[in-house]
């Protein structure tokens, strides 16, 4: 079984799915667009994007790229716990504190403002594709003295020096990865008594209540959301889609009784999947 990744080796998405799919082959993509075109095409079985960060919110290009363009459908959820270190080339270790460029991914640099802030004040930050990307940056250029923010595994595998470890703002900082698979396409995943089922629902029309009368078909069949989220249709201000997540697997009533009420008032429902969560 191939199970694709946002790359390069040692990310907190390349963690994900060496816990949830130990003896799988893991393939590395650069990009989170590219990894979902995979599972797509059925290059790969599955594809582990990053969905939701505790601290930074949704990932934007997760959530549209699934929407607007792969035909993709989510059959599983780990919750991933993050902790980010400064790493910095062993042969700057004495002098981390005076690094010329901070590099990561931008989530992980929002993670760990306060820590930057006070430390490098000043200093230039860098986004890179991934916080593995960042490490392995630092590895290639040891003539300069850089830092990049990301976890033990990057340290271990690009042979870097934990200047600091722990150094996001906040101890409760924890990802949500989505499993993504072709829509029809089944993998095998350990059970897990946590379930979930996501929908897209786009309103019929601006009116006044629409989204009362929404939230009214899950809330009187007792049906706990456990996130309800906007985002833009990219047809114009003021047209969006919501996300809504229920704390339920997708049984024979009372969800599919929401989805038909909903749609007797004029909205669109897509079940984007209803699937196991795991916490690692």
């Amino acid at each position: 079984m191939k199970i694709g990744y946002l790359g390069p080796k040692a990310t907190f998405t390349d963690l994900a799915a060496r816990q949830l799919f130990y003896e799988a082959e893991r393939v590395p993509f650069v990009s989170i667009p590219e990894c979902m075109d995979a599972a797509a095409s059925g290059e790969i079985d599955a594809a582990i994007v990053p969905l939701e960060n505790s601290i930074e919110g949704s990932v934007n290009i997760t959530i549209d790229y699934l929407v607007h363009e792969a035909e993709l459908e989510i059959v599983g959820e780990a919750v991933v716990p993050i902790k980010q270190h400064l790493l910095v080339h062993p042969e700057n270790k004495d002098r981390w504190h005076e690094a010329e460029l901070i590099c990561s991914h931008s989530h992980a640099l929002a993670q760990c403002h306060k820590f930057l802030h006070k430390e490098f004040k000043g200093i230039p930050v860098e986004n890179m594709s991934s916080t593995a990307a960042a490490a392995m940056y630092v590895k290639e250029h040891s003539g300069m003295n850089i830092a990049a923010v990301a976890n033990g595994l990057a340290a271990d595998e690009y042979g870097l020096f934990r200047a600091k470890e722990n150094v996001h703002d906040y101890s409760y900082n924890h990802t949500v990865f989505a499993v993504l698979t072709k829509e029809g396409h089944t993998i095998n995943l350990e059970s897990s008594e946590d379930f979930k089922t996501t929908l897209m629902i786009t309103l019929p029309s601006d009116h006044a209540g629409a989204l009362h009368q929404v939230l009214s078909a899950f809330s009187w069949r007792k049906l706990n959301l456990s996130k309800i989220e906007s985002r833009p249709m990219k047809t114009g201000l003021g047209k969006y889609f919501f996300i809504i997540d229920i704390n339920l697997k997708m049984d024979e009533v009372l969800i599919p009784g929401a989805i038909a009420e909903l749609e007797a008032l004029g909205c669109s429902v897509k079940l984007l999947g209803s699937y196991s969560c795991y916490r690692m």
